[in-house]
């Protein structure tokens, strides 16, 4: 099994999520995180036959990082309305490009032109917090940033800060306030910060050298909700696996 698991009781289920795997998949032949962790229930107890399994959130396939399960109908409703009303915290650790001559709103102001409007970003508590409206373009696999009111769009927030800077790159901590398509990677390309490795959004300019630019460098680290059984406070964290990190560790002198 190639995902690790970093908990389990009879309630749910936290694993590390690879780059590169899909959290489902509708495809013949696919590993996907879904099809992994029922083969692992079943093979654990094949008398009970085939095991619940509740997707609670998602990660998009080239990101890694933590995700929670439930394993019973009651506990998914518990988390899904925590997840809902904003209980269950979700933060990653990103590589971004720092480039002088990267455009902002690179990533797309949408067909329509002309000004974003009221996309805006400000300062919260040591965050800085940022709002853009964003439009999904299923046929590309790809989102935009659009003006506020037009079709399709959606709002998107989310906060971050700089814990650490290099030569051209920076490494940003970030709250996903919202969960929208591309989130994290359309809003940072949006600034003129692509992240390291992301050709869809950031093209050329997210190159960094010696780097495998298969994915972007992005990871779902720290992960906090409350136990929908025992109502503990639950908090995991993992360390990226992605080389672009590598400049900016050791793990340890990450904030908590």
């Amino acid at each position: 099994m190639n995902l690790k698991i970093v908990f389990e009781d009879e309630h749910l289920l936290v694993c590390c999520k690879p780059a590169g795997v899909p959290v489902q998949s509708a495809r013949m032949g696919v590993k996907d995180c879904e099809s992994i962790l029922k083969n692992y229930l079943y093979e654990k107890n094949p008398e009970k036959g085939v095991p619940y399994l509740g997707l609670i959130h998602r990660l998009d396939q080239p990101v890694e990082g933590l995700l929670v399960f439930a394993k019973s109908a009651e506990a998914a409703a518990v988390l899904n309305r925590d997840l809902q009303e904003g209980r269950m915290k979700k933060y990653y650790l990103a590589v971004r490009r720092n480039v002088d001559n990267f455009v902002k709103n690179s990533c797309k102001t949408g067909k329509d032109g002309g000004k974003l409007g009221r996309n805006v970003e400000k300062p919260v508590d040591n965050w800085s917090e940022k709002v853009d409206f964003l439009r999904k373009n299923g046929k590309e696999n790809r989102s935009e940033i659009v003006r506020e009111g037009t079709a399709g769009a959606k709002k998107a927030v989310l906060r971050y800060r700089i814990l650490k800077a290099l030569e051209g790159l920076e490494l940003a901590e970030i709250q996903l306030l919202t969960g929208r398509h591309h989130q994290i990677r359309v809003q940072m390309a949006g600034m003129g910060t692509p992240l390291a490795g992301d050709r869809k959004y950031g093209g050329k300019e997210a190159d960094v050298d010696s780097v495998d630019k298969s994915f972007p460098a992005l990871c779902a680290y720290r992960l906090e909700f409350i136990h929908p059984k025992t109502q503990k406070p639950m908090v995991f964290r993992t360390e990226p696996e992605n080389p672009a990190f590598a400049p900016f560790f050791p793990f340890s002198e990450l904030p908590d």
